[in-house]
């Protein structure tokens, strides 16, 4: 009887032990994970500064590269951008490590899923290519006027992955960079000067000739037209019914709306025998021009400001 006490003691006492020595393990495996979470969240937060740090240390760079002239935003955003995900995907590596995870072990797992990563972001990939071939060709940049997948808009900015433009009416347009760079862009904005050219048609009844004098007086009137290469009409179209004129005149592309205004209504109104016409547009204030600097070396570009 007092072996089997003994033994039930025994038994007892080794099962209390193995239940600290579980509860201490317990203990310090909780301790432990709660240390590498603190430090895991220190790290994501500084690589969450440090990323934010590092877009706007690229931006300052450009623009000193730049010198004294206008930086590229478009450049400055892309550049920017591309600097800020590479920070995050370091610092998100990091805090994999510091969970535990090893690193030889995520690059192994990316490695063996990064077919099926590729097919399943193949459209967000794409996006990255064409965001690049974008940069390269600069079909565009930040702040001009582009038509592009049936959408008209400035272009507000361009980075990794999509590209963002502001309608005429106000509205926040997103585009893929994959569909932008497949499709054709108009840029409207890459030459300084455009052509007008505003068709008026009327009647065969009306004296042909002279609606063609009175229109191109009109135009070479008109100061925002450009006065070389002159201002011209031509007879583009004729019907049983109807004659068709064509005035082309060259002015810069800011002038390009109101012009083409002034000449389509000034036209429409000789077309129907008006005697008298719409004021003509005010003509564009010149911008008082600075003397020119001399531009610096690429050494004072990038020698640090004191």
């Amino acid at each position: 009887m007092q072996v089997l006490e003994r033994e039930i003691t025994n038994r007892l006492s080794q099962t209390v032990r193995s239940d600290e020595n579980v509860f201490h393990k317990f203990v310090d495996a909780a301790g432990d994970l709660a240390v590498n979470l603190v430090v895991a969240v220190i790290i994501l937060t500084v690589t969450w500064w440090a990323a934010g740090w590092a877009a706007r240390l690229v931006r300052r760079l450009i623009a000193r590269v730049h010198g004294g002239g206008p930086p590229d935003v478009t450049l400055q955003g892309f550049a920017g951008s591309a600097a800020r995900y590479l920070v995050m995907i370091v610092g998100i590596i990091a805090v994999l490590q510091q969970l535990g995870v090893q690193t030889t072990s995520i690059l192994a797992v990316l490695g063996a899923a990064s077919l099926a990563v590729g097919l399943a972001l193949q459209g967000t990939l794409s996006n990255v290519a064409a965001g690049v071939m974008l940069l390269l060709f600069r079909p565009y940049r930040v702040g001009d006027v582009i038509e592009v997948a049936g959408r008209t808009g400035t272009v507000r900015s361009l980075d990794l992955f999509v590209t963002e433009l502001t309608t005429p009416d106000n509205l926040k347009v997103v585009l893929p960079n994959g569909k932008v760079f497949g499709d054709v862009i108009v840029n409207t904005s890459y030459h300084s000067r455009r052509r007008v050219d505003a068709v008026i048609k009327t009647d065969l009844k009306r004296d042909v000739a002279a609606l063609m004098a009175a229109l191109k007086a009109r135009a070479e009137s008109n100061p925002l037209v450009i006065k070389d290469p002159a201002p011209q009409v031509e007879l583009t179209g004729m019907s049983e019914a109807f004659v068709e004129l064509t005035v082309r005149a060259w002015v810069e592309a800011q002038d390009f709306a109101a012009v083409k205004a002034d000449i389509m209504l000034a036209g429409r109104l000789l077309a129907d025998g008006a005697e008298q016409l719409p004021a003509l547009p005010a003509p564009r204030a010149k911008p008082a021009t600075a003397p020119k600097k001399k531009a610096p070396s690429l050494t004072e570009r990038l020698r640090p400001k004191s």
